[in-house]
């Protein structure tokens, strides 16, 4: 019996659909992992494929296409190198499940399915697959490999099934989507089973941007004295080798160096560019362009979007109107200079007097209101989106969650676009995450060193100027507050008396949960962004548009 195992782990980044891409990403991973040694190349959930698939896994022929690269990829392992396990649609006796497929020899050796399907949040798993069995071990080489598919050891059920069948080690593939603050979350469930099996755990995820989700990697490995042998970097690609050796009868990783825990705001930050990236790479578009006001949401998106695609790629557009202040002409101009971006000017002063003589006749001697407000802010809508479509470049929202949560925006206004890089982000943390990148340029950032916007943008008070002297607060309760209250409304799903119980006004908790409630309309229409907490707008919190709960018990 061997005592020694060297085992690839292949943190890739799959194109959701593209199995031939993703065929090919493996064998190059193979290839790479077999220059190193390796005897067994490990790679994430449907790696073949992409996760989630959501209802693309429905079509026989995109399941075709995924057994036909299977048994491609099968077909290479028998060059006598490394054993590889790629993650797949199983179709057998009439049953599609999510599985784990062991290929050597030039052959598919065997298949592990998965046996908790997650159905929450942005799950929906029991949708489109069958539960497995629960599990044994997979024979490789002498080793019994305790095979899993995420949601699997997110309980001890197939992890002590594993143990007790005779497993040396948990081995997890995953496609685990991030949230601020998960990693904590994940390292804490793999100590539980480690403890409750006595067995090292590895745990390998996925890294890419899809749609709405981020998966950032961060893959570990904890050996049995729950000591990190293995940490993996967020947010890129990579393929690590890990060496095993039994040492008294028990499988062991030989650790390795750890690389230095990342602070919030630079994992927030990252994850909204590998967010961004991908959407638009994948999407084959040439790049982005946004409207710069000179406020801090937009140059805030303007920054992630240059770190994440090159200035080269990105154009900004200043759409001034008489309610511009010079402040704001002066701050987007600067901050367009900061990031080395094309930055244009088209004032909207011509269209919203051309709104105003077309619906004076409808209107009559009726007042001003937010309906001329919205009209500014539409003019800007139809201006970037005709941009868009002349250059081709995807159309970013610059809006944040607080302002979605309440509905402070305009529907085929501000709200126009592909993409949201701020659409789970509370304004709040905007402060902090602009704060961040004016100190710090983030690892894999394609932006410049050094500040990125001036500090007034930062400082001053938000303001949408679509009105004299207006200011966010004239509407919305203090940021910290609103933030504060949407915490316990939107995240932890607290009713009215709970926040109040929190310290917080009561009239003020009711006009916050009305606002918030009325604007689901909007959100229901918004574009995607990038999730970040762990309950985004769409498909985290799926409300009912008509919808007559009060959010007071009675």
């Amino acid at each position: 019996m061997r005592d020694t195992l060297r085992i690839a782990l292949a943190q890739l980044n799959p194109h959701q659909g593209d199995v031939t891409a993703n065929a090919a990403r493996i064998s190059a991973a193979r290839a790479k992992a077999a220059a190193m040694g390796a005897d067994l190349v490990v790679t994430p959930e449907l790696s073949i494929a992409g996760y989630p698939p959501e209802d693309l896994i429905l079509k026989p022929a995109f399941l075709d296409a995924c057994d036909a690269r299977i048994a491609a990829l099968a077909a290479e392992t028998g060059d006598g190198g490394p054993g590889l396990i790629v993650g797949g649609p199983w179709r057998t006796e009439g049953k599609l499940y999510n599985a784990a497929f062991l290929l050597e020899g030039g052959r598919i050796v065997t298949a592990r399915a998965k046996h908790e399907l997650p159905n929450y949040g942005v799950f929906d798993d029991k949708r489109h697959f069958v539960p497995g069995p629960a599990p044994g071990p997979v024979q490789f080489r002498g080793f019994r490999i305790g095979l899993m598919i995420c949601e699997d050891w997110w309980f001890p059920a197939v992890a002590e099934t594993l143990a007790e069948s005779g497993a040396e080690m948990l081995l997890s593939i995953n496609g685990s989507p991030y949230e601020a603050g998960k990693h904590d979350t994940r390292e804490a469930l793999a100590v539980a089973r480690v403890v409750e099996t006595g067995l090292p755990f590895v745990f390998l995820n996925q890294v890419c941007g899809q749609d709405e989700l981020v998966f950032e990697g961060a893959s570990f490995i904890l050996n049995a004295d729950r000591a990190p042998a293995l940490r993996m970097p967020s947010f890129s690609e990579a393929v690590t080798m890990t060496e095993w050796c039994r040492e008294g009868g028990h499988l062991v990783c030989v650790p390795q160096k750890l690389p230095p825990a990342e602070v919030r705001e630079e994992n927030i930050y990252r994850a909204m560019m590998l967010g961004l990236a991908d959407y638009v790479n994948k999407n084959r578009f040439p790049g982005v362009v946004l409207g710069l006001s000179g406020g801090i949401d937009s140059a805030l998106t303007a920054a992630v979007a240059v770190d994440a695609l090159g200035a080269d790629r990105v154009r900004a557009v200043m759409l001034p109107s008489p309610y511009t202040s010079q402040e704001s002409l002066d701050d987007a101009a600067e901050a367009a200079r900061m990031l080395g971006i094309r930055y244009d000017s088209v004032p909207i002063s011509g269209a919203m007097e051309a709104f105003h003589q077309a619906l004076a006749p409808v209107f009559g001697n009726r007042a001003p209101d937010i309906t001329e407000e919205n009209i500014q802010s539409r003019s800007r809508g139809l201006i970037l989106m005709a941009m868009s479509n002349k250059f081709g470049d995807m159309l970013l929202t610059t809006g944040n969650k607080s302002e979605m949560s309440v509905g402070y925006a305009t529907l085929y206004g501000d709200m126009c676009g592909g993409f949201s890089v701020l659409k789970d982000v509370y304004k709040t943390t905007v402060f902090d995450l602009s704060r961040w990148r004016n100190a710090h340029r983030p690892r894999d950032g394609r932006g410049p060193d050094g500040m990125v916007m001036p500090e007034r943008t930062i400082t001053k008070p938000p303001s949408a100027e679509l009105k004299p002297n207006q200011t966010d607060q004239d509407t919305l309760p203090p940021y910290e507050v609103l933030d504060a209250i949407l915490e316990g409304l939107v995240e932890d799903e607290e009713g009215v008396d709970a926040v109040v119980a929190r310290g917080f006004d009561r009239a003020t908790v009711l006009r916050v949960w009305r606002m918030l409630d009325r604007a689901e309309y909007k959100r229901r229409q918004a574009p995607p962004g990038v999730k970040i907490t762990r309950r985004a707008f769409g498909r985290d919190r799926r409300y009912p548009l008509t919808n007559g709960f009060t959010g007071l018990v009675t």
